[in-house]
């Protein structure tokens, strides 16, 4: 049975950010199912809530999983949800997770100061997009720029997604969690501040650190994280 891949996107973004990682698994011959989260996306206007969130990667493995072995890959609050979903006491048939820079808890000061600088963009005119672009447009290559924002920007729930993300109890969920496990930080990525301690709770995890990168591995570096994912798929494929 081939390996399907479900994706799960980071805040703000839609499943449009995964464009080179979801060419690059059709082409390997993998079948690829992005998300949108909701309030997100094709989503934008829904409410967000952790149960939902929950739900609709719920919705997307248990299809993906009548056809084959399931590896979730998800990225920053996507790659939290995914932890938190994986590590369930009543595990989902995931037979391996990718959870890219996300090795931050999402609580105390650290938080605080990114809503609150979030709150500050918010009264721009152009609510912060402009810094926004001119960040993205230094960082990504051209080859995945336009992808991180095709599916434009939640800007209207990230607030209420970001304050939520602090009812999830991250340590007890990765003690639980017993499949192949890659962590893949960025070098410069500043929710790497918790990695020592995520590592620490799930010693059986790889860590992967991407030099000369940010936070958004996953189109800064593209085939670097290609690479990646192709050891994920591998390792399963190996054993089934």
């Amino acid at each position: 049975m081939t390996v399907q891949v479900v994706f799960v996107h980071g805040i703000r973004t839609s499943s449009t950010m995964w464009r080179a990682q979801v060419e690059h698994l059709r082409e390997r011959g993998n079948p690829v199912t992005a998300v949108d989260l909701p309030g997100h996306g094709t989503r934008r206007g829904e409410p967000f809530t952790l149960d939902e969130a929950s739900a609709t990667i719920d919705r997307a493995v248990r299809d993906a999983a009548e056809r084959g072995p399931v590896v979730l890959v998800g990225h920053s609050t996507g790659g939290l949800l995914s932890i938190d979903y994986l590590g369930r006491e009543d595990p989902p048939p995931v037979a391996a997770l990718v959870a890219a820079s996300c090795t931050s808890l999402p609580r105390g000061p650290a938080l605080a100061t990114y809503r609150y600088l979030i709150r500050r963009a918010d009264r721009l005119p152009d609510r912060g997009m402009g810094f926004t672009d001119r960040v993205l447009d230094l960082t990504l290559p051209p080859e995945t720029r336009p992808d991180f924002g095709a599916g434009g920007y939640a800007l209207d729930t990230q607030h209420i997604a970001l304050a939520s993300l602090s009812d999830l109890d991250l340590l007890a969920s990765l003690r639980r969690i017993a499949v192949p496990l890659w962590f893949v930080n960025g070098q410069w990525d500043q929710l790497r501040i918790n990695e020592k301690l995520f590592t620490a709770v799930a010693p059986h995890a790889e860590l992967v650190i991407v030099p000369r990168t940010t936070h958004i591995v996953t189109a800064m570096r593209p085939r670097v994280f290609n690479a990646v994912l192709d050891v994920a798929l591998t390792t399963i494929e190996a054993s089934s």
